[in-house]
């Protein structure tokens, strides 16, 4: 079973990997960066457990794998 990440830990990795915050509304972080040269924007919750299904929903929209995610995550 894949570890859960918390918002803090998700929004830390997400900028090691060339992604800033765009805005903020409440708990939610919105991110705009280019990964793999293309340009990408999530929203990721601040909360303290990211569901796993959230979790995979933002590697998609951000076009990153686990593996590359565990990488920038290190």
């Amino acid at each position: 079973m894949p570890k859960l990440y918390s918002g803090k830990d998700v929004l830390k990795t997400l900028q090691r990997a060339g992604f800033v915050i765009v805005s903020q509304k409440g708990s939610h972080v919105k991110l705009k960066g280019l990964f793999h040269n293309q340009i990408h924007i999530t929203i990721v919750p601040n909360h303290r457990q990211i569901a796993r299904g959230t979790f995979e929903s933002i590697l998609k929209q951000v076009g990153m794998t686990h593996l590359e995610f565990e990488s920038y995550y290190r």
